[in-house]
């Protein structure tokens, strides 16, 4: 037998026991810690879902919807058609997308990931945005999540748009570029403030990383972030991003808020 054959057949021979290692401490952890329901904690059988109840709970959207802001239609009124507050105030960004409406167990799962440090919480709510943002990401656009300032992020410590970005792009396939948008001035919470606050507190807040700004021109660029509200903040992202010659900017977050689903 040559050396090599039998460094390889060892190489192999070692990948096997720590294949079949880490098999065992994942059957050994979940007798431990069982997996449950990312919103109320029954058990399950499998990881990151929904138990059957907050599955029927959560406000999941689907067309038809508006095909500029996403917001449910009653009825199909068409390709292309627009809601009224979309015909009203023409938003700055191309589309918007949603997984579901802000309420229910959704609400819970954004407040888990956001304030409750259930940083595991992306991967699922990542997977049903992947899902709902699936025209946005046909086209391999570039993904980058809303960024936080330098304090708030020392503050919190991650930032939840960009775990959801990440597993936007690992569930689509999509390129990710976590720093290409900063914020360069602190702003206040929007919890709170109304529309018109809600702008003007983040108005010449973002820039395009000038690292990214290669990136950016030529090409369209899908904006993630945990709730659409009234939109200010990707407004004001979805604008430096098209200075710096994005082809398109599509939005897409994991919640909708004040989204009146159609009953059904």
């Amino acid at each position: 037998m040559e050396p090599h054959d039998a460094e390889a057949r060892q190489a192999n021979g070692l990948a096997g026991l720590l294949a079949g290692f880490a098999a065992g401490a994942r059957r050994t952890a979940r007798l431990v810690l069982p997996p449950t329901c990312l919103s109320c904690n029954v058990p399950l059988a499998e990881d990151h879902a929904l138990c059957g109840s907050c599955w029927a709970r959560t406000p999941f959207l689907s067309p038809p919807w508006c095909m500029r802001l996403g917001r449910p239609f009653s009825f199909d009124l068409g390709e292309g058609a627009l809601s009224p507050q979309a015909i009203a105030s023409p938003p700055v960004f191309d589309r918007a997308r949603a997984a579901c409406a802000f309420s229910g167990p959704a609400r819970d799962l954004v407040h888990g990931l956001k304030y409750a440090d259930r940083a595991a919480l992306a991967r699922a709510m990542g997977r049903w945005m992947a899902r709902a943002g699936a025209e946005l990401l046909k086209d391999k656009p570039l993904v980058m999540p809303v960024p936080l300032h330098r304090t708030r992020l020392w503050q919190r410590r991650f930032n939840q748009a960009a775990l959801l970005a990440r597993e936007v792009a690992r569930m689509s396939d999509v390129p990710l570029r976590l720093d290409a948008l900063e914020r360069v001035r602190a702003t206040s919470r929007q919890v709170g403030l109304s529309a018109r606050a809600r702008a003007q507190n983040v108005r010449r807040a973002f820039r395009v990383s000038p690292d990214a700004a290669g990136l950016v021109a030529g090409r369209p660029v899908v904006i993630v972030d945990d709730v659409f509200t009234t939109g200010a903040t990707v407004s004001a992202c979805a604008r430096v991003l098209k200075r710096s010659g994005a082809t398109r900017v599509d939005v897409l977050t994991f919640a909708l808020a004040d989204a009146d689903i159609p009953a059904g």
